[in-house]
């Protein structure tokens, strides 16, 4: 019987780069722009709106973290 082989990601996979998270925060920009752009959201809509609002956040205070990390890398 053969066993499946683990093998490790790559660390990119594991820890987003600033970029991809930027990416991630611009697709769920232009969600919202096109909810915006409605003149009534549907319920789904609106807890979808909630959703994408709380997700560009919690990118934008990563890509921020990661910011920080880099810069205190570079000067120590």
């Amino acid at each position: 019987m053969q066993t499946a082989r683990f093998t490790e990601l790559p660390k990119a996979a594991l820890h987003p780069t600033i970029q991809q998270l930027a990416q991630e925060h611009s697709l769920y920009d232009r969600r919202l722009d096109t909810l915006r752009s409605k003149l009534f959201l549907t319920e789904p809509e609106k807890l979808e709106e909630v959703r994408l609002k709380k997700l560009k956040l919690s990118l934008k205070d990563e890509i921020e973290r990661l910011r920080r990390m880099e810069a205190s890398a570079s000067e120590g």
